[in-house]
């Protein structure tokens, strides 16, 4: 009798609970072949298949949702990062280094969620950054940008009104691993007694599309720690930012538009480095793109970008093109190419795949690739 009656309330609680709730298994597989000329300090060209992205990052995820009624849902999402070349986990060897939170969504008021998740910057160049994290892209000059995520976070986003929404974070400790958000930015965990804002950040955004047009404004600041660096990825040493006074700024300013079978965008970020233990260093990020779904099959599109780093004289200039055709809608295979220009002091690489593709300075490189990704 008894396990009759614990069945049947265990029935009663699952049944309801199977009907209102959902879980998702998603994923990209995405690797290739890539050439890199000039890829370090001797000269040495480098053939080898890239451990880090190709279009898109590799990934699986699992995403869920519970309908709690009026309106509201509780959901979560757990989301692992991994080299497909070696099978090996990404951001900093975590399991869910791409994401990891779980928060409450109104149908009303937006979305409240904590814990690992992206940042606004990450967010403000979504729509704008038309190659997106491709290998040859925006992380060759800023590896945060398509990598913005922060520990021990608080975010908001709004629902949309007329066209506009809002998005805030916040982080009691942004990087506890010291790779999983950009290499060189050192471990920034927080969480230090009597220094509140050691390792904090916080970024925010406001963001307007009509479905034609949009443009987004986004700030975030990071707040130095005992073991912080910032890294400008022009063969510079890393700056540290020691003090929770040090801060490491920067600002976006987005824009793009779609209309029939293209699409634009372009942005420009600032950023800034201040504070007692940081001499002042300045970088301006300016970028542009555009995109043509030439068949139902086929897209081609490319991006420039254009770093200014002033206080270390560094400057680089990139042009990247790309031709992606879909042999299904979860299967695609891709030819690309970029050549980045370095100016005398300047290091940066053409190729966000990986260590190993740093040339001298003030030497140009080229780089190709040849890839196939599938999604689930």
């Amino acid at each position: 009798m008894k396990r009759r009656i614990i069945g049947g309330l265990l029935a009663s609680i699952a049944v309801p609970a199977i009907a209102q709730s959902s879980v998702t298994l998603y994923g990209i597989i995405d690797t290739g072949i890539e050439y890199v000329l000039h890829a370090n300090a001797k000269g040495d060209s480098v053939v080898r298949m890239p451990g880090i992205t190709g279009e898109f990052p590799s990934r699986w995820g699992l995403r869920g949702t519970e309908a709690l009624g009026g309106g509201l849902a509780a959901i979560f999402v757990l989301e692992n990062g991994f080299n497909v070349r070696g099978g090996d986990l990404g951001q900093g060897g975590r399991l869910f280094g791409r994401q990891s939170w779980v928060g409450l969504k109104s149908t009303t008021w937006g979305t409240l969620s904590f814990g690992r998740q992206y940042s606004m910057s990450y967010l403000g160049i979504q729509e704008s950054d038309i190659l997106g994290p491709n290998i040859y892209g925006i992380a060759s000059f800023d590896a945060y940008l398509p990598n913005g995520r922060s520990d021990n976070s608080v975010a908001f986003q709004s629902a949309t009104f007329r066209g506009f929404s809002l998005g805030a974070t916040y982080s009691f400790g942004r990087d506890s691993a010291g790779t999983g958000n950009s290499p060189g930015q050192g471990t920034c965990a927080g969480g230090v007694p009597g220094q509140f804002t050691a390792c904090r950040q916080w970024s925010a955004r406001l963001k307007y599309d009509n479905g034609v047009v949009g443009a987004s404004a986004v700030y975030d600041e990071q707040r130095g720690g005992a073991n912080a660096a910032a890294n400008f990825f022009d063969g510079v040493t890393p700056t540290p930012i020691t003090s929770s006074s040090d801060k490491d700024t920067r600002i976006e300013a987005n824009a793009w538009a779609s209309v029939g079978p293209f699409r634009t965008g372009a942005g420009w970020i600032a950023r800034t480095l201040t504070g007692p233990g940081v001499t002042g260093v300045r970088a301006n990020l300016f970028y542009a793109g555009g995109s043509f779904q030439a068949t139902p099959s086929l897209i081609l599109d490319g991006e420039v970008y254009r770093m200014i780093v002033t206080q270390h004289d560094t400057r680089g200039t990139m042009g990247a093109i790309r031709c992606t055709y879909l042999l299904s809608k979860r299967t695609a295979v891709y030819a690309q190419a970029a050549y980045l220009e370095n100016s005398a002091k300047a290091a940066f690489t053409v190729s966000s795949g990986g260590a190993g593709a740093t040339p001298a300075a003030g030497e140009n490189q080229v780089g190709a690739m040849l890839g196939m990704r599938h999604s689930f």
